[in-house]
């Protein structure tokens, strides 16, 4: 078979951003020293699954393409319950109100 270099292009980026993901992940856990998953992370997975499933469409491979498009509608539910989410108020950048709990 034959391999176009733009569309190794498109599949080396893709899994290169998905890939990214464990990356982003792992690092803000290891500064937090606690599981974190941060923001990067859904939306490095959206940019990667999409880039996968364009690819797996191209070469015609439906357990690749069932598989990259399924995990789509959950990153894109996860961004969407991220930023449906109220603001949250910030503690005072001087320190606790006055007569608060220590």
């Amino acid at each position: 078979m034959e391999h176009d270099p733009m569309w190794l292009v498109i599949g080396f980026a893709g899994q290169a951003l998905f890939s990214m993901r464990f990356i982003v992940q792992w690092l803000k856990s290891e500064r937090e020293k606690k599981s974190i998953v941060p923001l990067a992370f859904w939306w490095f997975s959206l940019a990667g699954g999409a880039a996968l499933t364009v690819y797996a469409i191209h070469r015609a491979d439906p357990v690749f393409i069932v598989g990259q498009s399924l995990g789509l509608f959950i990153y894109l539910r996860n961004l969407w319950l991220i930023y449906k989410e109220p603001p949250q108020s910030e503690p005072p950048v001087d320190g606790p109100r006055p007569g608060a709990p220590a």
